[in-house]
């Protein structure tokens, strides 16, 4: 344990000594995947240079794949902050009980109840996340006038979202943007519009972590490592609240009280409470556990995580093969769709960012596409492209532009990946933000095709996967106690 406690402390260390000229750090950028997304939309590596090849081409159809905007706790969220709220009670007693100095006690803590005290439901799209996917909607028309000039139509503008309440009111909100002004509906010009969902049990597209009893099992099997990661981190940071504040915080506590600045920041745009007890160096440590949690269940960190979001793939490329027939054949106008819409959660976006390759380097890339284990982001204060509040804030999104281009050349069409709006390279384009259709089938979506969702998901674990998990997580806790050691303190975040 001492020797566990040495290594934390020299990871909090190195970040002080890394972030203290930094003043101006703010917490609402460090949430993981609870972040805002206006916090973090025009954040982007000013190393990249956009392309500039496609400046003489004509975008003929847009995939989009949305995640739901800021939402509410859940129930399950909820019940976790009122029991909070009678423990920071009992803290303050004891301490006032056992004479103690109360002048270390930050004044918000005593008293202190839960904003969501006595709310009954949860998890549902609030004002705040209608706003972002409305604007969204705006942006998404301006930047793409000629796709969207069109009389609407369902077959031309296809929306869809999952059957859970905060998707579907997310692609209402962004609809509302994305036609404002095209109807005679109200004083905004609204016009109606359908939103079709699959049956969530059966939702294989956009739910397909919900439906992939394989992927539920690794999961499940998995949490229990995962949590192990993140105790001594967790029980450093304990102890430094102890002496700092003077009352007795457990892990759980430290648990607990992160959760609530992320939503007190995220939600209600309060930074001086819960989230005050943490130094930046602490925020660090514990964004950098959520990430490395949805690393491991979610992202990069198996295979299965994002193979079994091949059916969502196979949508995109089908969208686009369409669109190029279309082109090719001559179709009339209004006869063909120009765009496809999709609102899903973090579990939707995050492993489809992984099946095109998004946040890896060209040789990271050439890995997953040989099936084989990635390394973990590195810890902090090293910098790392895996980040939660950037890969999937609220409201994150992959935008796929298909674009037609007149060349002497033999590539027609191009595909362009926009990411949270921005271009962003893609290893299988040779770094660039786009390159030919033909080749992003070729080297990004082939290799992932050869998989079938039924077979991934509706047996056991592949031998293979299982065989390896043993020397994957022996090679877990041999990394994770290194020198430069940086557990993960975060819980199971609800996305």
């Amino acid at each position: 344990m001492l020797k566990n406690s040495m290594n934390v402390a020299l990871v909090l260390l190195a970040i002080a000594i890394h972030t203290i000229a930094d003043e101006s750090f703010d917490v609402r950028q460090h949430l993981s995947t609870v972040t805002r997304y206006g916090i973090v939309k025009d954040m982007s590596d000013d190393s990249f240079v956009p392309s500039q090849n496609l400046d003489q081409c004509t975008p003929i159809h847009l995939n989009l794949v949305a995640r739901h905007g800021t939402r509410a706790p859940t129930k399950k969220r909820i019940r976790e902050l009122e029991a909070l709220a009678a423990r920071l009670e009992v803290l303050v007693r004891d301490a006032k009980e056992q004479k103690q100095s109360l002048d270390k006690i930050p004044a918000w803590l005593t008293g202190w109840s839960s904003p969501w005290k006595g709310k009954r439901t949860g998890g549902e799209l609030i004002s705040e996340g209608e706003d972002e996917l409305y604007h969204l909607g705006v942006r998404v028309r301006e930047q793409f006038p000629n796709l969207f000039s069109e009389e609407y139509h369902p077959d031309i503008y296809s929306i869809k979202a999952t059957q859970v309440p905060r998707a579907s009111a997310s692609a209402v909100a962004f609809g509302m943007g994305l036609f404002s002004g095209k109807g005679k509906l109200g004083p905004g010009g609204h016009r109606a519009f359908a939103v079709t969902s699959e049956n969530r049990a059966s939702d294989i597209v956009l739910r397909f972590h919900d439906c992939c009893q394989s992927y539920k099992d690794f999961r499940k099997s998995q949490e229990p490592t995962v949590k192990k990661l993140k105790e001594p981190t967790l029980d450093e940071i304990s102890h430094e609240l102890v002496r700092r504040y003077g009352l007795n915080f457990t892990k759980q506590d430290v648990s607990s009280l992160w959760f609530l600045c992320k939503q007190e920041a995220s939600l209600l745009n309060i930074t001086n409470q819960a989230c005050s007890l943490f130094s930046p160096v602490e925020v660090s440590l514990l964004e950098y556990a959520d990430d490395l949690e949805s690393f491991i269940l979610k992202g990069y960190g198996n295979s299965l995580n994002y193979r079994m979001g091949v059916p969502l793939l196979e949508d995109v490329i089908q969208s686009m093969e369409q669109a190029i027939k279309a082109k090719e054949e001559g179709y009339a106008p209004g006869s063909f769709e120009k765009a496809r819409l999709r609102f899903a959660h973090a579990e939707t976006l995050l492993p489809f960012s992984c099946l095109i390759g998004l946040f890896l380097g060209e040789f990271e890339f050439e890995l997953i596409q040989r099936e084989q284990t990635l390394q973990f982001p590195p810890k902090p204060p090293n910098k790392r492209n895996w980040r939660g509040s950037i890969v999937t804030p609220f409201a994150g999104n992959n935008m796929l532009v298909l674009y037609s281009c007149r060349s002497n050349n033999s590539s027609k069409y191009f595909v362009k990946v926009l990411h949270n709006e921005r271009p962003i390279p893609i290893p299988g384009c040779n770094g660039s933000d786009s390159c030919p259709f033909e080749v992003f089938k070729e080297r990004i979506v082939a290799p992932h095709l050869k998989h079938d969702y039924n077979a991934l998901c509706n047996v056991n674990l592949e031998r293979k996967e299982k065989g390896s998990a043993p020397s994957k997580f022996s090679q877990m806790f041999s990394w994770i106690f290194s020198p430069w050691n940086a557990d993960t303190p975060a819980q199971k975040v609800e996305l």
